[in-house]
């Protein structure tokens, strides 16, 4: 019987854990959200850790409010670098392996291609900044780790980009949207997937690729030619009674407290060839959109 804990599981990748395991035979696992555990707060952490002793926790709970963390230091930091690093140390102290998910928001988004994982990494604002000091923070704690790096993260649950898109179009016709910055849209379903995956290899099968790893949906795209597939597979799937014209517009032209890679684009190749874990297919997640309007 494997053990999990899983932190952050009223957001999206969280959410998309809990339904995996409940239906996943020879796994005990406690899932908590914030109201239940603090990460922040150490001494909880350590307590929930070492009175449940798991073999993987797998941390879901993250700061995520881009723009607003340019304000918000203190709380950015304190939940995307201190409660990553008390979970690293509970996590080291009984002999656990910790998986951590970070962000594309790491890197300066200048790059032509790909980013691979042993890129230089320069975040542009608070929170990238605040989500990098939790990779080093997690590492330093806990060899035995494993960071997953990804990328333009929906589902049905929470707030994303697909139920912003189908919320807007109940009351517009014509919707601007960006489309000079480009990545993979990455459903939470198949990241949680993912990170299960990687759970039962590091517990069954011994497997130690620790480190950091990145994984992300594909074809890459803009935000732009995201919106036109969520549009147009709304309309086929009757989600949509009438079309939305998308005019492409330029980051200028949609300025935001915080400033957004351009490249989002990250490299897969590391994650398949350790762990045989493929890329997101995020046009397959969009053909049951009527799940993303309730």
């Amino acid at each position: 019987m494997m053990k999990l804990l899983i932190t952050g599981s009223f957001g999206q990748v969280g959410r998309c854990l809990v339904e995996r395991l409940n239906n996943m035979a020879g796994v005990e696992f406690l899932a908590l959200d914030r109201e239940e555990l603090d990460i922040t707060d150490e001494s909880a952490v350590f307590n929930v850790v070492t009175s449940f002793s798991p073999e993987v926790i797998i941390n879901a709970a993250a700061y995520t409010a881009v723009d607003r963390a340019e304000d918000e230091v203190e709380l950015s930091y304190a939940i995307n670098r201190d409660g990553p690093a008390n979970l690293a140390k509970a996590a080291d102290k009984v002999g656990a392996a910790m998986l951590h998910i970070s962000t594309d928001y790491v890197f300066a988004g200048n790059k032509d291609g790909e980013y691979l994982e042993s890129d230089e990494t320069r975040p542009q604002g608070v929170y990238g900044a605040s989500k990098l000091a939790g990779e080093i923070a997690v590492a330093e704690a806990c060899p035995r780790h494993m960071i997953l790096r990804t990328a333009w993260v929906f589902s049905e649950h929470g707030g994303n980009f697909v139920k912003s898109m189908l919320r807007l179009a109940e009351n517009r016709d014509t919707l601007g949207i960006v489309a000079d910055q480009f990545g993979g849209p990455t459903y939470a379903g198949d990241i949680a997937t993912a990170l299960l995956h990687i759970a039962v290899a590091i517990i069954k099968e011994n497997n130690t690729g620790f480190g950091v790893y990145h994984y992300s949906g594909m074809p890459h795209v803009s935000w732009y030619d995201f919106a036109n597939t969520i549009f147009t597979e709304a309309k086929a799937q009757d989600v949509l009674v009438k079309t939305i014209t998308v005019n492409p517009i330029a980051t200028s032209d949609y300025p935001t407290p915080a400033k957004r890679p351009a490249n989002s684009k990250l490299n897969n190749e590391k994650i398949f060839t350790q762990f045989g874990v493929s890329p997101s297919d995020w046009q397959l997640a969009l053909k049951n959109l009527k799940d993303y309007t309730s």
